[in-house]
This record gives C-alpha cells, sequence and structure tokens, in this order.
C-alpha cells in the first residue's frame, strides 16, 4: 500500500529535497508540495494525501495554525511537523493542534520515512530530546492575550498602533505588555518577545 503525502515548506530546496529523499521509497508518494500555510487546506482536498508534512514558520499561516485548520477541515489527515526549530513550545503547540509527530529536518531520510509510516498508522512520534526539553520548559506563562499582545508588539509598531489593530484600549494593550515582560523575566517588549520566540511560545 501507498502512503500519499503533501509536503508544506516555504523553501523551494528543502521542499524539493525532501519530496525527492521520500519519493525513493517504494511506499511513499509525494502527491503535493506547497510553499504556504493557507495554501494546505485546498491542496490536501485536491489531492487526497494520507499524511501532511508541514514546515512551522511559513507565510500565510503558519504550520502550526495549518495543523489546526486540517484537524477542522480534513480530520481524517495525519500530521507530521517537521521542522529546522526544535522549540519546546512549538511542540506542545503543535499537538494540541492535532499534530501525530514533530520530528526535526536534520533527521536521517530512513527515520523521516519510518516517522512518516508510524503517524500513518495512527501512532505517536516526537523527536526524544525535543520532548525532554519540553518536560522541563513546561507550558508558556503567557495568556492567550498577552501573546497576541506580544506578536503584535513584534512587529515594532506603538502602543496606539497596537490597541488599533487587537480592537483594544491602549491601556489594556499596556497592562498586557507589563505582564508579558514580567512573565518573561524581561526588560523591554522586544526582549518580552525574543524570550517567547526562542521558547516556542509565540
Amino acid at each position: 500500500m501507498t502512503i500519499r503525502l503533501l509536503i508544506a515548506d516555504d523553501q523551494a530546496l528543502v521542499r524539493g529535497a525532501l519530496a525527492a529523499l521520500l519519493d525513493l521509497e517504494p511506499d511513499l508518494e509525494v502527491v503535493s508540495e506547497v510553499g504556504r500555510g493557507d495554501e494546505v487546506v485546498e491542496a490536501v482536498r485536491s489531492t487526497k494525501p494520507d499524511v501532511a508534512l508541514l514546515d512551522v514558520e511559513m507565510p500565510g499561516l503558519d504550520g502550526i495554525e495549518a495543523a489546526a485548520a486540517l484537524r477542522r477541515a480534513v480530520p481524517e489527515v495525519r500530521v507530521l511537523m517537521v521542522t529546522t526549530f526544535g522549540r519546546p513550545g512549538y511542540l506542545r503547540r503543535a499537538m494540541e493542534a492535532g499534530a501525530a509527530g514533530f520530528v526535526v529536518k536534520d533527521t536521517p531520510a530512513a527515520q523521516l520515512a519510518d516517522a512518516v509510516r508510524r503517524v500513518h498508522q495512527g501512532l505517536r512520534v516526537v523527536d526524544p530530546s525535543l520532548a525532554a526539553e519540553t518536560l522541563v520548559a513546561g507550558t508558556s506563562p503567557l495568556t492567550a492575550r498577552e501573546s497576541d499582545v506580544l506578536r503584535a508588539a513584534r512587529e515594532g509598531g506603538t502602543v496606539a498602533d497596537i490597541a488599533r489593530g487587537l480592537h483594544l484600549s491602549e491601556g489594556t494593550v499596556r497592562n498586557h505588555l507589563s505582564a508579558a515582560i514580567g512573565k518573561t523575566g524581561a526588560r523591554t517588549r522586544a526582549e518580552a518577545a525574543r524570550i517567547a520566540i526562542d521558547n516556542g511560545w509565540l
């Protein structure tokens, strides 16, 4: 039986290399490749893969958001996250979004193919060192709204810009930024955003 695959990665070279490697396996067939997270659901509907391999960082929607969208739209498709960034917070968020597996891109080809097969069988596959880091790191200390405000702050706008974009008062934005700075142990909102990104909380 052939396992049909979709690969989503915004780097064409990486996407092509993954497709070429996986197509060498006799039981795997890459049926679709996309470069944006917001193209994943439509591509899955049109090409009907069994497993979707998603990068975390993509334009349109990131891979974690794309995994959640797939779970809502086409829940029978299994998701394996394949990413350069093995951040503990990413693993937790990906699993909460419905991903069945999480591996890093420097995984040897044979191991990646085996991870695809195991995910297809209904098993969970997680990079062991990342799983250990995730247990140590714990969950994000940020609330959903604090995360929203930090994401907006990352773009470098003023408090007024953030307030307009999120439909909040400036005072509320300042309170959320202050809380996020305190929880991350940062000195500035830019540093708080960087710490949150490094931990995979955003």
